[in-house]
């Protein structure tokens, strides 16, 4: 048929007119003043346009709702074009399918999703320090008196590390000092 044809084979140039028109009202509601707009707005945009670019125009997605694919079946079994039981399993054929790669879609989704979730957490985990060892146990919580005790004994290693994490975090000038005293 004709909607099997025009899904393998290059677009037509209507459906290009539909398309480049949906997306020119897409933009041009778009071209508000940035300065009305809340940041999470312009993500929630910047979301949307990459979804477009990157999975809905290089896939060739479309969405037809169950209801209008029955109605255009139903009319061309009307004029006589299609009988009603071959329209009716049309229906019935192209929602199977349409949900088979609905699901498939969402499963390549939910994937990449986890693989940026992990990057993100492994990312923040070395961004707040944890996973990350230091030579003194339970450093958050020490003074600064008990700290410069704890800093003997350390090799000049891990003596960069405390120092490193201390700039970071607390900063104390005293702390740095007997860190750079130790290192001599």
């Amino acid at each position: 048929m004709s909607a099997q044809k025009s899904s393998r084979g290059p677009r037509s140039t209507g459906d290009a007119r539909v398309r480049q028109g949906s997306r020119s009202s897409r933009t041009s509601t778009g071209s508000q003043s940035n300065a009305t707009k809340t940041p999470a707005a312009s993500d929630r945009r910047g979301f949307a346009e990459q979804l477009v670019n990157r999975i809905i125009d290089p896939l060739g997605l479309l969405l037809l709702t169950r209801e209008r694919l029955q109605e255009v079946l139903d009319e061309a079994a009307t004029r006589g074009r299609i009988t009603r039981s071959d329209a009716n399993d049309l229906v019935t054929e192209l929602v199977n399918r349409g949900r088979q790669q609905t699901d498939d879609l969402l499963k390549d989704v939910e994937g990449l999703v986890g693989r940026g979730r992990d990057q993100v957490g492994s990312v923040t985990r070395r961004a707040v320090g944890i996973g990350y060892s230091l030579p003194i146990s339970d450093y958050d919580d020490l003074t600064a008196g008990q700290v410069g005790e704890r800093l003997a004994g350390l090799t000049p290693s891990e003596l960069r590390k405390v120092r490193e994490y201390e700039r970071r975090h607390a900063n104390r000038k005293s702390v740095l000092a007997a860190i750079e005293k130790s290192l001599g």
